[in-house]
């Protein structure tokens, strides 16, 4: 079912370098080969993409989260759109399982960029067609393409993750006042209550928890956000829960990004268990701290369904 050309022609999946394991994984999901493309650089480091396979008439998606080094991989994204685009394939989709440059969403001062509606912008004019995301950091985004864009949630990975922790009277706990909406939807699946950290930020990398705002003594708590960053908010909020008596404290994040102070803060949290999914390769100094989640069978899903024009 999976070789058969679909409207668009055939399905192939190809990658660029920021996430190789991913794409095998989703390419593995879907039943087809990766699409050979190598993605290398010049001597003075730019880059120089060829692809080895035809991919005339076909329905291509091109899975390549825009992670560290996050200006190196979203130009070898526009550069693997571009050669697409020019090898003439019916459809082009940017699979971005991670899409950085998502924080400047919209003007909150002035003389600053809107660096998200600029990157939209880049990935349509270099041929992309349609755009595959996993947990944008701002829902909104999707609105910046002028092209299709389907918008996957993580909840059923993490969902599957914990109902196998024999949780006690679970709480899902909003790291900050923005984390209600994901907390509140994974309270009503996994059939826990609702609690939230008031957080006051004192920089845009430094935050204070204040207080707590709901009941976690003697409970399973989760702390649910779609990206630990720099770490500060999570184990601020997984601090916080600790001192009003918890029984577990599970940090849960989508996109794994470990930035900054990260490492450190996560080495010294008092938590049961870190768990990412695999959208972003995991730095080396963290791969013993965190528990990695697959996203590949949930993306390879909507990729089946996206090339058979099904509901996604």
């Amino acid at each position: 079912m999976n070789s058969k050309a679909g409207r668009f022609g055939a399905l192939q999946v190809l990658t660029g370098n920021a996430n190789r394991p991913l794409a095998a994984s989703i390419a593995e999901s879907v039943g087809v080969p990766l699409t050979s493309c190598e993605v290398g650089r010049y001597p003075d480091g730019e880059i120089e993409v060829k692809l080895d396979d035809d991919v005339r008439g076909n329905d291509v998606f091109v899975v390549q989260p825009t992670c560290r080094p996050v200006n190196e991989n979203l130009m070898e994204l526009l550069l693997i759109l571009d050669t697409l685009r020019r090898a003439s394939a019916a459809r082009i989709t940017a699979v971005m399982p991670y899409f950085g440059y998502a924080r400047k969403d919209r003007k909150d001062e002035g003389r600053v960029p809107i660096s998200a509606k600029l990157v939209t912008d880049v990935i349509q004019a270099a041929g992309a067609n349609r755009v595959l995301a996993l947990e944008l950091h701002a829902a909104q985004i999707q609105g910046f393409f002028d092209v299709v864009v389907d918008h996957l949630f993580a909840a059923p990975i993490f969902v599957r993750h914990f109902e196998k922790k024999d949780l006690l009277d679970p709480v899902i706990v909003a790291p900050d006042v923005g984390g209600i909406k994901i907390a509140r939807a994974y309270a009503k699946r996994l059939n826990g209550g609702l609690a939230i950290v008031d957080k006051r930020r004192v920089s845009p990398n430094e935050a204070e928890a204040m207080h707590l705002i709901g009941e976690v003594k003697d409970r399973d708590v989760i702390l649910m956000d779609d990206m630990i960053a720099t770490a500060g908010t999570m184990t601020e909020a997984a601090r916080v829960v600790k001192e009003h008596g918890c029984r577990r404290a599970f940090l849960a994040a989508t996109h794994g990004v470990f930035a900054g102070k990260a490492v450190e803060r996560i080495s010294g949290a008092n938590v049961d268990e870190i768990v990412v999914t695999d959208t972003i390769p995991n730095p080396a100094e963290v791969r013993d701290m965190v528990h990695v989640l697959s996203s590949g069978p949930l993306l390879g899903e909507a990729i089946l369904r996206i090339h058979e024009s099904q509901s996604v």
